[in-house]
């Protein structure tokens, strides 16, 4: 495989650095969170404007609907440059998740509805797959979707939903006779209320309800009974995602400790020239580049028609994520000492985005049992 970028990625990678550069120095962020307060919608309309406006929403919208139409690499370098960042716009659903997923697996009228208005940014999506009694198992559905007068009706909850407040969108999984569907719901729609709720890394999330909601059948993907594998699929597209963002989290917070490292003086020696310290900031090092390698090896096979194969690949990059991420994040706040653990220090919001990266849609625990299965 060819790990060099070519000229249109580097630019890419290049434009999502100059925007973390320009809007999210660390100081800036931890102001904005603070004047949120946690409040919704949680992050700053006008800086998703700009995100719009570079493109990114485009990325994975073909070009034939007014996107750009990329692939899962540009997708890794845009996801790794937003965790550098610690970027808190939402932009693994809208961004990746939805227009994969429409694109890929979509009618042509839910291609002609959903996508131009994706690639502009209007449209923002959320992913509403787990529930309060399934934990990560996508496949414990107590949603139902009962047929009355030409429509569904969706009665259900859905638990740990990332924007579910701010949402125009949910991609949501429901159990009816047919078998397993895989719905979009207007949150706008009679019967759904969403209950927002800010998250340990600066985020928000929402408990969802539906109570009679009626579904009409064009916002129906695939056919009935498809709707686990394509669920499956979807969020195969996130994990990789994640895997990529954690990747960025992970290598910005082992340059700024072994830059603290080298300045922080004891013993009128700068601590970073200890042999110990510095054995553990390789090792931090040495888990960013594992964390990488299967990163990548899951943006080469995400689109793999070989469905235990792409599992695979997304649960070994989600699982070695999670566990890279919890001893990079552990070894940094050492590192830092008593300094790691304040709020003015970006040690401590990093850590925080990782182990919250790590329990998005199955943590390292799961996933390893999860491709154990799959052997």
């Amino acid at each position: 495989m060819n790990f060099i970028l070519t000229e249109e990625q580097q630019m890419l990678a290049d434009t999502v650095a100059r925007f973390v550069q320009t809007e999210y120095d660390f100081e800036a962020r931890r102001r904005r969170l603070a004047a949120a307060a946690g409040a919704a919608p949680g992050y700053d309309e006008g800086l998703l404007g700009q995100l719009a406006e570079l493109g990114l929403f485009a990325l994975n919208v073909p070009e034939a609907w007014g996107g750009i139409g990329a692939g899962p690499v540009e997708t890794m370098i845009v996801m790794e440059g937003l965790g550098r960042g610690l970027v808190v716009e939402p932009f693994l659903a809208s961004g990746v998740i939805a227009p994969r997923l429409i694109a890929t697996h979509g009618s042509p009228a839910q291609k002609d509805r959903f996508l131009p208005g994706i690639a502009t940014g209007e449209l923002r999506f959320a992913v509403a797959a787990l529930e309060p009694q399934s934990r990560f198992d996508l496949d414990e559905i107590a949603t139902t979707a009962r047929r009355a007068e030409g429509h569904w009706i969706v009665d259900g909850a859905k638990s740990v939903v990332m924007n579910g407040d701010s949402a125009h969108w949910f991609i949501v999984t429901a159990q009816s006779e047919a078998g397993p569907l895989l719905l979009l719901i207007d949150a706008q729609a009679d019967g759904v209320t969403a209950a927002g709720f800010p998250t340990l890394d600066g985020r928000r999330a929402a408990e969802l309800r539906f109570a009679g909601v009626r579904v009409a059948d064009d916002c129906m993907l695939g056919a009935p009974g498809q709707g686990l594998a394509l669920a499956d699929w979807a969020i195969d597209q996130g994990l990789a995602g994640l895997a990529a963002e954690a990747v960025g989290a992970m290598g910005r917070l082992t340059e700024l400790t072994c830059e603290y490292i080298a300045t922080r003086k004891q013993f009128g020696q700068a601590i970073g020239s200890f042999q110990a310290l510095q054995h553990r900031a390789a090792d931090m090092r040495i888990n960013v580049e594992q964390a990488r390698a299967l990163a990548l090896m899951a943006a080469a096979r995400v689109d793999s028609a070989d469905a235990a194969d792409r599992r695979r690949a997304a649960s070994a990059a989600k699982a070695m994520a999670g566990r890279a991420g919890r001893y990079v994040g552990q070894q940094a706040t050492q590192l830092h000492g008593g300094m790691g653990m304040t709020d003015e220090m970006a040690c401590g919001h990093y850590f925080k985005r990782l182990t919250a990266i790590d329990m998005t849609w199955g943590d390292s625990e799961h996933h390893v049992e999860r491709y154990g299965e799959l052997l």
